[in-house]
């Protein structure tokens, strides 16, 4: 695993800058490389949707990305084997992708999933903005350690998933939804996982299939979901395992109920629900009191197909 010195921090803060500033390149030198419901836990036997999927994705990847964002070309061949159209991109043609994707949009409507790392996160968050401006959904955006000059999620966006490493340097946004957000909305923190880094935190298998399945999801069915959706922000500890849930839901306690028991009903682990209902597990629960459990909009859809090769 590689650690960014200061001096590395400073020269790719000097290139972030210097792209910023010239806000795009020549399109012609930079053409794209196409390469649980509330009580379920993912399901490794479920089938694959049978309704064709329809949709499509668009990931862009950070500043140096051909060095340090390789983990979104393999992440595009997966979601392209699972039958959706997607292609990967440099961020710093974002706004060029966003306004072919807005009149390709117009000619044949489909969901559009939006998914970047490091600076292409936050060129995620700039292309729901224009995509806002004409009244365009977002199915889906997941950002992956994005910069702290990303601007909030905008109120478009229909379910947002934050993967991000608060200690990071070139990443480390905990980013928030813009105020009277409605969407599915879910942080997760992987800063205290000393295997994860910056620079490697895109290529995780785990988060790689994860996110496929929800672009299948996505892709065959809408991605709201009845019910309030409670934002989730976690802190993944050390030694668990890395579920990325979409929103919270509320559920009330019954009489006896104890964190640990409603937990043990709803397939979830005892720290997730700890977390986000804090000071609950220092005083017994009162009959009716609401309680904040993780949830899945729907099982985790067993994707079809090998892993591509890393490239």
């Amino acid at each position: 695993m590689i650690n960014p010195t200061p001096i590395t921090a400073t020269i790719i803060g000097a290139i972030l800058s210097a792209l910023l500033l010239c806000g795009s390149v020549d399109p012609a030198v930079a053409a794209p490389t196409t390469t649980p419901s509330p009580a379920a836990v993912p399901a490794p036997n479920t089938t694959a949707p049978a309704v064709a999927p329809r949709g499509r994705a668009y990931l862009f990847r950070g500043a140096l990305g051909p060095i340090f964002s390789r983990g979104m070309d393999g992440l595009t061949e997966r979601i392209e084997q699972a039958g959706i159209t997607a292609d990967v991109y440099e961020f710093t043609i974002c706004r060029l992708i966003a306004s072919n994707a807005i009149r390709q949009y117009r000619e044949d409507p489909a969901p559009i999933i939006l998914i970047g790392h490091s600076m292409g996160g936050y060129c995620a968050l700039i292309f729901s903005e224009m995509l806002q401006a004409e009244n365009i959904s977002v199915s889906l955006v997941v950002t992956i350690d994005p910069p702290q000059i990303s601007p909030d999620v905008p109120l478009n966006i229909e379910r947002y998933i934050n993967i991000f490493l608060s200690k990071s340097v070139l990443g480390g946004s905990h980013m928030k939804p813009k105020q009277g957000f409605k969407g599915h909305y879910a942080s997760f923190d992987l800063s205290e996982h000393d295997e994860v880094s910056h620079i490697n935190i895109e290529k995780k298998d785990d988060i790689q299939e994860q996110l496929v399945s929800k672009v299948v999801q996505v892709a065959t069915m809408p991605a709201k979901a009845a019910g309030d959706a409670l934002p989730l922000n976690y802190v993944v500890p050390p030694d668990a395992a890395i579920e990325l849930w979409d929103s919270g839901m509320p559920v009330f306690a019954r009489p006896g109920d104890s964190l640990q028991t409603i937990a043990t009903l709803y397939h979830v682990p005892l720290w997730s629900v700890t977390q986000v209902n804090k000071g609950a597990q220092n005083t017994p629960l009162v009959p009716g009191e609401r309680v904040i459990v993780p949830r899945h909009l729907v099982p985790l859809a067993e994707v079809s197909g090998q892993p591509p090769p890393r490239r």
